[in-house]
């Protein structure tokens, strides 16, 4: 058998890494977690593969994603001297054209395992606003049909109407329905002859569904497929001048980040969102501002967090002075914040009494939102000692969990079991623990 070549590509990135071997395995290893496959890389297996062994194909997008978070850029299969992956294909489609073939992949049975592999990468590249302002490409070939506000108009209530089932029962349903919608009838849409305002309109209303359809995917655990939703929803939303949603999508994208504790990125992202809304009204403002607050927290920043958080809380008490809106950023999401906020900096009682005035304050609609945050409420009374409320909390999480297709509410439930299992001396922790045991799909539990 031949000796391989050594793969001065890869050496050269992990030269550049500045990380040792042992530092590099455990970069792989954490992503595959991460991503739900876990690795047990170790040293001479980076040897190995800088002498010129391949990793298995399945690897490599660890490999790459390693490198990217750390050198802060997108890291591509010939840049690291390995092969182009075999399901790869050379052509950059159009926005459209792109959008289709997501929306396809997402729909299909058969893909799920596709679209599952990819991956959150924290080096994903984000147009600004001036990239993507009014550049969508012009598809007007054949004008087989012509579309009028009655259209856009439909598009905009049938998004409303997947967003309230995303409230009450969460994405892991929702979210096929809203693919096929936008391959079916939304992608049709935004091929058809239009006059200039009914086009920017589709546009604007297609970017609000890629926004939901792209936040399903996170509540699902789907990170690199929310990833490239919201990429489809900024890019038509610059095509459409829709400076809301574009602001909303990167906002969305910076939760995304701190959710998955990437700080650098979610502060990143959410100054992006606040740099490119100068005419934000003070609901949107505050909206922005508590992310710009969490994520500040999440990398230390003390000083500017609590700045943010006074900023939204401001900008909050106008909004609501104004005009108070159901179904927008409002109290129980700045309580949210603030608890997020104080748990960042390690103030755990401050964390647990500004979670327990947003439940206080939520409305009933949003059923899935408040499965995950009271189980949220409840870790963090457990962790500060408080057992027999923890308890409680998870028994109201648990009544509404039933009607919840959630992949982040499913992962709460399984924090709820092992974090009670220790405790079931205890008739209250162990009365919970066997309920949850009863209700836990036997697929979702640890």
């Amino acid at each position: 058998m031949k000796t391989p070549e050594p793969n001065t590509a890869l050496e050269g990135l992990y030269r550049e890494s500045g990380w040792t071997m042992r530092q590099l395995a455990q970069a792989i290893n954490r992503i595959g977690t991460e991503h739900g496959t876990p690795l047990k890389y170790q040293e001479p297996s980076i040897h190995q593969w800088l002498k010129g062994h391949m990793p298995k194909e399945g690897v490599r997008r660890f490999i790459l994603e390693a490198f990217a978070r750390r050198l802060l850029r997108p890291i591509t299969h010939a840049e690291a001297g390995f092969p182009s992956p075999s399901n790869e294909s050379n052509a950059h489609p159009s926005t459209v054209e792109g959008l289709i073939d997501l929306g396809r992949h997402d729909v299909d049975p058969s893909r799920r395992s596709v679209i599952g592999a990819t991956l959150f990468s924290v080096a994903l590249t984000i147009p600004n606003w001036p990239d993507v302002v009014g550049r969508m490409e012009a598809v007007q070939t054949g004008k087989v049909q012509r579309i009028g506000m009655h259209e856009v108009e439909m598009v905009i209530a049938m998004t409303e109407k997947v967003s309230e089932l995303d409230d009450q029962f969460g994405g892991r349903h929702a979210r096929p329905m809203a693919a096929a919608f936008l391959v079916n009838t939304v992608t049709p849409y935004l091929k058809a002859d239009a006059p200039e305002g009914v086009r920017k309109a589709m546009m604007s209303a297609a970017s609000d569904l890629c926004y939901l359809t792209g936040y399903m995917a996170v509540d699902e655990g789907l990170h690199g497929l929310a990833q490239q939703y919201y990429l489809k929803a900024l890019e038509l939303a610059g095509a459409s001048e829709d400076h809301l949603t574009y602001c909303t999508t990167l906002r969305g994208m910076s939760v995304q980040a701190v959710d998955l504790g990437h700080g650098k990125t979610a502060m990143r992202l959410a100054d992006a969102a606040a740099a490119a809304s100068p005419q934000a009204g003070p609901r949107m403002r505050a909206f922005l501002a508590g992310q710009q607050a969490h994520a500040a927290a999440q990398i230390g920043d003390r000083s500017n967090s609590f700045a943010y958080l006074r900023e939204a809380e401001a900008a909050m008490d106008k909004a609501e002075s104004q005009q108070k809106i159901f179904g927008s950023y409002d109290p129980a999401a700045l309580n949210y914040h603030t608890s997020q906020v104080r748990y960042e900096l390690g103030d755990m009682v401050g964390a647990v009494e500004a979670m327990q005035q947003s439940d206080n304050l939520r409305y009933d609609i949003y059923r899935r939102t408040r499965v995950k945050e009271r189980a949220i409420l409840a870790e963090r009374q457990f962790a500060v000692g408080y057992l027999e409320a923890a308890c409680a909390t998870w028994d109201n999480a648990l009544d509404d969990y039933p009607l919840v297709q959630s992949g982040r509410a499913d992962q709460r439930m399984r924090n709820l079991l092992q974090l009670a299992k220790p405790h079931l001396k205890n008739h209250v922790a162990r009365d919970t623990y066997e309920r949850a045991r009863l209700i836990v799909p036997q697929t979702y539990r640890a």
